[in-house]
């Protein structure tokens, strides 16, 4: 299925795991060593989005693969040293032996799980369909405390030993970042209001698939978490997000308090950090953890595979609400599986995080 570009193209967007919010508490403590590195990241991650805008702005369609679709993955790995020039120096390639850089290693298999669910699972080669090449760098910039999808390549940093740690550690990391290329190449839902909300929440989706994926996990198994192992010890928190229980990541004296909510009682209404996407996620993210747990076994299989359809099924509009995506999951969901039990859990999932699915 191809892309909806709504007459304009695919719109590319800067996507990072952190959200603002948690940069933007960081750079205003009284300590140093955590406001310094927490400022100049919101620095970096500024002058990133700006460049993506532009170079989105004059980028043309991308043109089809020719050929067969790959059924393997077309990896390359690269370190920029602490420094910000993308791509960086080339370390790793496809099939190449492991180096003794274990973030370079962790990226590659990270990049490779990412490949195998969708194509073991859903039959896609690679995020765009057409088996499209990985990219990814290591130990940008110096303490950055984020990763980031630009439209292009996956980029990590090696956090600041404080907050947070080396962002290759999460599986589910790279895999998020990676699904909002997914996006890209099929719903490209516009990265604000609701729909970036939904477009969070599907890479969220997604990367603790991956995640599941990679380590054999049952829907009732796994930990739900997003970004689990990327604090530090100091931090008082279990991951940046919780899809089972949204608002309870962590709570710490300098951190803050996890802000997402978990229904739309509680929905966030702001300017910032586009309308809320990296908090609002936590609505359509809970309904989802229900499905999943609801029809239990592996995730991917029934619960994923609604959330694909919907995805790639050519009927979300860019500028989807939640409304509108828990309707089309109820239709993919009798679509898929006919007048079973998946489509009624769909529709109890939505119900209790308060989205409608009626018109």
């Amino acid at each position: 299925m191809h892309p909806r570009t709504n007459g304009d193209g695919p719109h590319p967007v800067f996507c990072t795991i952190v959200p603002p919010h948690v940069l933007d508490k960081l750079s205003h403590s009284g300590d140093a060593r955590l406001a310094g590195p927490a400022r100049r990241t919101l620095e970096a991650d500024a002058l990133r989005r700006d460049r993506r805008r532009l170079t989105a702005l004059a980028a043309a369609p991308a043109t089809p693969t020719a050929g067969a679709v790959p059924a393997k993955p077309h990896r390359t790995l690269y370190d920029c040293e602490n420094g910000t020039s993308l791509p960086g120096t080339k370390v790793r390639d496809e099939g190449e032996k492991p180096t003794s850089d274990a973030s370079v290693n962790r990226a590659y298999a990270g990049l490779g799980a990412t490949f195998e669910l969708l194509l073991s699972a859903y039959g896609r080669s690679s995020i765009d369909g057409k088996g499209l090449p990985l990219i990814g760098s290591v130990h940008y910039g110096h303490e950055y405390n984020n990763a980031f999808f630009d439209g292009e390549q996956m980029v990590f940093g090696d956090g600041d030993g404080e907050i947070f740690l080396d962002f290759t550690y999460a599986i589910d990391v790279i895999a998020h970042e990676l699904a909002h290329g997914l996006t890209q190449y099929t719903a490209n839902l516009r990265y604000e209001g609701q729909s970036g909300a939904l477009n969070e929440s599907v890479s969220d989706v997604f990367g603790s698939l991956v995640k599941q994926f990679s380590l054999g996990q049952s829907a009732e198994q796994a930990d739900w978490l997003i970004g689990a192992g990327l604090l530090a010890p100091r931090v008082s928190g279990d991951a940046l997000r919780s899809m089972k229980a949204p608002g309870t990541a962590y709570d710490d004296d300098v951190l803050g308090k996890d802000p997402q909510p978990a229904s739309m009682e509680e929905y966030v209404e702001t300017e910032e950090d586009n309308g809320g996407v990296h908090i609002n996620s936590g609505i359509p993210n809970r309904a989802f953890y229900l499905l999943a747990t609801a029809l239990g076994g592996n995730a991917w299989e029934r619960a994923g595979q609604i959330w694909f359809d919907v995805l790639t099924g050519g009927e979300l509009t860019a500028t989807a609400d939640f409304e509108e995506f828990a309707r089309l999951t109820v239709t993919a969901a009798g679509a898929r599986f006919g007048e079973r039990g998946e489509k009624e859990a769909v529709l109890k999932a939505w119900s209790e995080v308060g989205v409608r699915t009626a018109e």
